[in-house]
């Protein structure tokens, strides 16, 4: 049997196991570093399969890495499992029907993500003890990506450095290995303090903040025209100083995600937005604190690696579907917009295309392609690929067109073709480590490439040394009301 076929039986010996996992964690929906019922659930069904756990580490109550096996080389695979807040959606509907009205659900498919990526550590471990193989998997349970930034924390604590190589995924709606980098972001909020006053009786005596956070955004917003066009700048409003118009706000606050392709071009636009608030400060004569959130690298990406995982997944192959699929995949497809529709498929030749409509499952592997692209969006697996030579994959987990972070990927979280996709992503991780640990060569291509594109910059953190992830409250901890 080849590595596909021996890696595809173990993963399919256990995959009930699998989609019952991935299915609870939907259930739990937790939302950055509150992940606590989905970090038991992972690491303790991880510790059941053999592996050795260590738990809050980094400052991060909710992560934990598990590790199966001694000596080089040491592969890692990257889990994530927290999900977002105000997409709660109940399973299976084909329209807006929320479980609880705001709550959370899981918008990005991280229940999916987080078993896929279990699935794939345990499978090596089966054939690693299967064929006698040394070396050693560890499986990262990284909480909060979702404008937590956990991979950063890890990162700026040297959990991943000493890893040979790492490997992660993300639910989508194609089959396919990106070969791609991606923007570097800052997570800042920014706070002004003003005076109090009555806006009809005595508005001479007030500093609105408010006023502040209206010209910041005035002026953050009159630079987009001086910046580099890759880069992306977006806000919210967070404070706006309380509902009564006729009074003078006495503190506002706004939080802001700035965006550049490479740290140093992120960290010179945040300067100039941080100036850009000092001069609101400076108009409304209030005083402005500011407070970095969180940030995240830029990926780098490895062709190495990522021609060797496309091998895995175009041997794979996509799983049959049945017409329970494709007619939930048909209903999910309907909600979308015409212009989403045509977009999907744009990415696909005209005969593939035209039968989208009445099959809007992509089952097809794209082709690998060496020519770099570019994503606007961000992720903290660019902190890992800065620490280690880092592939990733993508599969079909939602009908085409569905855009992140919406109800309808809550709603496809526990469909069939959802798990199929999981169990792909899963089964092609596998046999890419395989292969690394199996092929000095590989591994050693893969590490010098890793070298050549970073050409001597060094990785360091965006995130000041003092900040810390949020931890519980020890009463919470303990369950004192």
């Amino acid at each position: 049997m080849s590595v596909t076929e021996k890696i595809s039986t173990l993963v399919d010996s256990k995959d009930e196991k699998f989609k019952e996992l991935a299915n609870k964690v939907w259930e739990f929906a937790e939302t950055r570093f509150e992940e606590f019922r989905s970090a038991d659930l992972l690491s303790n069904a991880l510790e059941n399969e053999g592996f050795t756990l260590e738990r809050d580490f980094a400052g991060l109550e909710t992560g934990f890495v598990a590790s199966f096996g001694e000596g080089k080389p040491v592969v890692g695979i990257l889990g994530e499992y927290d999900a977002l807040s105000g997409l709660s959606q109940k399973s299976g509907s084909k329209s807006y029907d929320p479980i609880i009205p705001q709550g959370n659900g899981h918008g990005c498919g991280h229940n999916l993500l987080g078993v896929g990526s279990l699935a794939a550590a345990i499978a090596v471990k089966d054939y690693m003890e299967t064929n006698n193989l040394p070396g050693t998997v560890k499986y990262f349970g990284c909480p909060a990506e979702e404008s937590g930034y956990g991979k950063a924390f890890m990162a700026r604590e040297g959990v991943f450095d000493s890893l040979d190589v790492a490997f992660s995924w993300h639910p989508y709606t194609m089959n396919a290995v990106p070969h791609t980098s991606s923007n570097a972001v800052i997570h800042a909020t920014f706070t002004f303090y003003g005076r109090s006053a009555h806006a009809a009786q005595e508005p001479h005596l007030g500093r609105s903040a408010l006023d502040a956070v209206e010209l910041m955004n005035i002026g953050v917003n009159y630079m987009r025209e001086h910046m580099i066009d890759d880069a992306r700048i977006h806000y919210a409003v967070t404070n706006s100083g309380g509902l009564a118009p006729n009074v003078v706000q006495k503190e506002a606050e706004v939080t802001y995600l700035i965006r550049a392709p490479k740290p140093e071009q992120v960290q010179n636009l945040y300067k100039r937005v941080e100036n850009i608030a000092r001069g609101a400060a400076l108009m409304t004569e209030t005083e402005m604190e500011h407070q970095i959130e969180g940030s995240c690298h830029n990926l780098i990406p490895n062709s190495t690696l990522e021609r060797v995982m496309h091998q895995q997944m175009d041997e794979l192959g996509f799983p049959e579907l049945n017409d329970q699929d494709i007619e939930f995949a048909k209903a999910m497809y309907q909600t979308f917009t015409d212009e989403g529709r045509e977009s999907a498929k744009s990415l696909f030749d005209k005969e593939y295309a035209s039968q989208l409509d009445e099959r809007p499952i992509a089952d097809v592997i794209l082709p690998y392609s060496e020519k770099l692209s570019f994503m606007n969006g961000s992720t903290d697996v660019g902190n890992v690929s800065w620490k280690v030579p880092t592939a990733q994959c993508y599969t079909s987990t939602w009908a085409l067109a569905t855009p992140f972070h919406t109800w309808q990927v809550v709603a496809q979280g526990k469909q069939n073709y959802a798990h199929q996709g999981m169990l792909l992503a899963g089964k092609t991780m596998a046999c890419t480590a395989i292969r690394v640990l199996e092929d000095e060569d590989l591994l050693s291509q893969a590490q010098e490439e890793f070298k050549n594109r970073l050409d001597g910059d060094q990785y360091e953190s965006l995130i000041p040394q003092d900040l810390m992830p949020p931890r519980r409250n020890v009463s919470e901890a303990v369950g004192v009301e």
